[in-house]
C-alpha cells in the first residue's frame, strides 16, 4: 500500500504510536508521519505509507492550521497540559480583548522562537526532552518560523481566564512557546492546554480517518488513502 491517510491523532498518544497503531493495523512494515503532533494535541496526522515515506519531507513544509486555548497565570515546564506547574499567579482583573489582540499581532509575520527544553530537537546527537527529564538545560539556537494568521477566537473570563485562538503556521512553529512568550508578556505566565491541528496545507480534519475507525474496517484505509500524486498536488 503506498500514499497518504489523513489519520485523526487523538490526544494522549504519541505521533510515532499512531504511525505505529496504523502499521499493525494494516500490515505495513514501511510507514512514518509528516510532521509532529505532541501527546497532548489532537488533529491532522499526515501518515505516508509505503513509497509515499519518500515525499515526507515535502509534506512536512505545508503550512499548518491550528485551534488553541491557552490558560493564563500558571505555567508549566513543558509549557502545555503535560508538565508540572512551576509558576502561578493570580490574574486579578478581567483580561483586556484588545491587549490580546495587540499582542497576537506583535507575533504575525517572521519571528524568531526558542525550542522548549520538552521538544525533540537534537543537541549533540540526544534529544532534547531526554536532557530535560535528567534535569539538564542547556542552551537553545533560536530559529525562524512563521505566523501568518493569529485570531482572538474568545477569552473565558474566570480565575484563570482561557483564551481561545485560531493560528496558522509554518512548519516547525511551536504553539505551546507561543503561549509561553505571550503569556511572560502579559506578566501572568501562560500553557497550552488544548491543542487541535485542523488543517496541514490542504488536508482537513473533517476528512480524517480516526484510530477506531480503522481498527473496526480496515478498508477504511483503501478507500481514506491519498495517492502520491494528488498529494504531490497540494503542496
Amino acid at each position: 500500500m503506498n500514499g497518504i491517510l489523513n489519520i485523526l491523532k487523538p490526544k494522549g498518544i504519541s505521533s510515532y504510536k499512531v504511525v505505529r497503531e496504523v502499521k499493525n493495523i494494516l500490515n505495513i512494515k514501511k510507514a512514518g508521519h509528516a510532521g509532529t503532533l505532541d501527546p497532548s494535541a489532537s488533529g491532522v496526522l499526515l501518515v505516508c505509507l509505503g513509497q509515499a515515506t519518500k515525499i515526507v519531507k515535502f509534506m512536512m513544509e505545508l503550512n499548518k492550521h491550528y485551534l488553541g486555548e491557552m490558560t493564563l497565570g500558571i505555567s508549566t515546564d513543558t509549557q502545555d497540559s503535560e508538565g508540572k506547574i512551576i509558576q502561578r499567579k493570580e490574574v486579578n482583573t478581567d483580561i483586556d480583548e484588545k491587549r490580546i489582540k495587540r499582542i497576537f499581532q506583535k507575533y504575525k509575520g517572521t519571528i524568531s522562537q526558542i525550542p522548549p527544553m520538552f521538544s525533540a530537537v537534537h543537541y549533540k546527537g540526544e534529544r532534547l526532552y531526554h536532557l530535560a527529564r535528567k534535569g539538564i538545560e542547556v542552551k537553545r539556537n533560536p530559529k525562524k518560523v512563521k505566523i501568518y494568521q493569529f485570531n482572538l477566537i474568545k477569552i473565558i473570563q474566570k480565575k484563570n481566564p482561557i483564551v481561545e485562538f485560531g493560528v496558522v503556521c509554518s512548519k516547525g512553529t511551536y504553539i505551546r512557546t507561543l503561549c509561553n512568550d505571550i503569556g511572560e508578556e502579559l506578566g501572568y505566565g501562560a500553557y497550552l492546554s488544548n491543542l487541535i491541528r485542523k488543517k496541514v496545507g490542504n488536508f482537513d480534519i473533517q476528512d480524517s480517518l480516526s484510530l477506531e475507525e480503522l481498527k473496526k474496517d480496515k478498508t477504511l484505509g483503501k478507500k481514506y488513502l491519498i495517492t502520491i500524486g494528488s498529494a504531490l498536488k497540494n503542496i
